[in-house]
């Protein structure tokens, strides 16, 4: 697998805040949010349900990571899907980083995935 979620009921607004504060404490910021839904109706006249990826970036890791492999870049920031489901409830959906960091195939990167990874289950856990 190359991610792991989460199932909330609250609003889309209340889950990308919940979400974006529990990054936090855990060392992230969000360096982008890309909403999707909106990006789609404006581009193509799609309607869909909320959909937003946002950019979450811890800097210590990803300056080790950069420090290590110059082109890791490729494969960073680490993608936090925030949706609405049919229900009505929203799903959080984290890339898993030691999943996608794995395919540098280097232990000294593979590392970092997995700190990183054990950072997102605990905001994952925290929701």
């Amino acid at each position: 697998m190359y991610g792991f979620n989460k199932r909330l009921k609250c609003s889309m607004d209340e889950a990308v805040g919940k979400v974006t504060a529990a990054l936090q404490t855990e060392g992230f910021g969000v360096l982008t949010e890309i909403d999707v839904q909106a990006t789609l109706k404006k581009k193509l006249n799609i309607d869909r349900k909320p959909y937003k990826i946002l950019g979450a970036c811890n800097p210590g890791y990803a300056n080790q990571a950069l420090n290590t492999e110059p082109d890791i870049g490729l494969l960073l920031p680490c993608n936090v899907v925030v949706r609405e489901e049919a229900d009505g409830s929203i799903d959080v959906s984290f890339m898993d980083p030691a999943a996608v960091l794995g395919l540098v195939n280097r232990p000294d990167i593979t590392r970092i995935g997995m700190e990183v990874r054990e950072k997102l289950m605990r905001v994952r856990d925290a929701l």
